[in-house]
């Protein structure tokens, strides 16, 4: 199984653009449950700590194998959703492994 973890800071000049920013991400992101091949899990956590080293978004997946996560990076329904984050996000920390 692959592990594929992404942690996000947003951009916003208010905790409440950045609120509603993370809420738009999570609805988009946790909807591809049940459309990709090979993800077997999705889920998608809002910091609600707000602490100057913390993420806003935290994404966590589980897929059966290296060939599905990178299946998934270029499947329509994911691509739909890379500019509503690429728009919100100044950054952006990945890790995939396997578990």
């Amino acid at each position: 199984m692959i592990r594929h973890i992404v942690l996000w800071r947003l951009n916003g000049d208010t905790p409440e653009h950045k609120e509603q920013s993370a809420r738009a991400i999570k609805t988009a992101l946790e909807a591809l449950n049940g459309k990709i091949p090979g993800l077997l899990r999705l889920e998608v956590g809002l910091d609600f700590s707000r602490g100057a080293d913390s993420a806003d978004i935290a994404l966590y997946s589980e897929f059966e194998s290296r060939a599905a996560l990178h299946a998934y990076h270029d499947h329509p329904e994911h691509l739909k959703v890379v500019p509503l984050v690429k728009s919100a996000r100044c950054e952006r920390r990945i890790i995939d492994f396997e578990a």
